[in-house]
């Protein structure tokens, strides 16, 4: 194995590494691998975080073509998804709490996109042209699921198929029964959806509305949550816009987001 060393602030430590190593699959190229595993995924995590083209990497990392094979063979096969999944119980259970949620929180945000591709719209309140990013998180602010589609498609429809995905995901990989998800708070964008959530999925949307006799800034119980989580994710300029082609390489790199700030919660 070639040294393990850290170049970049990005770059993985060796203690990070060992968390996920194992969740990489191995690809059968007829040839011994030149370059390490861990060695492309720093240069992912560099293309995530700095928001650089691929074309742009440092040559101290793999040559691009390389990088971007692994990434599309990784997100074609859902790896950072499962990756996410995976760190999501282990950070809740070092929190002392269960690895499956009770209750999660869900929202949405809007982004510009910087070039073509497909699901883009735009969103008519925010008069944003891009796409939405739909997220739901636990009450850690974790990223349990992220669904990209047409900024032109509103809160409540995108909300209601953002949780059929993630009612079609638990009900795929758990059975019912080991299901412990009961609550989900939301903004004032849902509550066109309560009745649909409860019936489809038997979970309790609850609406958390602004007190009108409140001025200037306040923070909401339980939105707030998600709304740090956008935070987090807007630190990595790689999502500061959507650069994606394909929504997604746009849900794959927030995945990527979310794996990273786990990985640095987990070595603390």
């Amino acid at each position: 194995m070639t040294k393990f060393n850290q170049t970049y602030s990005t770059d993985l430590k060796y203690t990070e590494w060992q968390q996920i190593s194992e969740l990489f699959p191995t690809f059968q190229m007829g040839r011994p691998a030149k370059w390490e595993k861990w060695q492309v995924i720093n240069a992912i995590l560099y293309v995530n975080r700095t928001g650089c083209q691929w074309r742009m990497l440092p040559v101290n990392f793999p040559p691009w073509r390389t990088v971007y094979f692994y990434y599309w063979s990784w997100q074609r096969d859902g790896v950072w998804q499962r990756i996410n999944e995976v760190l999501v119980k282990k950070v809740r259970q070092k929190a002392g709490r269960h690895e499956r949620p009770s209750a999660a929180v869900i929202d949405s945000q809007s982004v510009k996109t910087s070039e073509g591709g497909e699901e883009r719209g735009v969103d008519v309140h925010k008069q944003t042209p891009g796409r939405k990013r739909h997220l739901v998180v636990d009450v850690l602010g974790l990223v349990l699921l992220v669904v990209v589609h047409s900024a032109s498609i509103q809160d409540g429809a995108g909300g209601l198929l953002t949780l059929q995905k993630l009612f079609d995901h638990i009900k795929h990989n758990l059975h019912n029964r080991w299901c412990r998800l009961k609550l989900i708070w939301a903004d004032g964008g849902y509550p066109s959806i309560i009745d649909a959530v409860r019936q489809r999925f038997g979970w309790t949307l609850q609406i958390v509305k602004r007190s009108d006799d409140v001025k200037g800034f306040q923070v909401l119980p339980h939105r707030w949550v998600v709304e740090r989580t956008f935070g987090w994710l807007g630190r990595y300029r790689r999502l500061a816009r959507d650069y994606e082609h394909t929504t997604l390489s746009s849900e794959t790199m927030v995945y990527i987001a979310s794996t990273r700030r786990m990985l640095k919660m987990l070595a603390t």
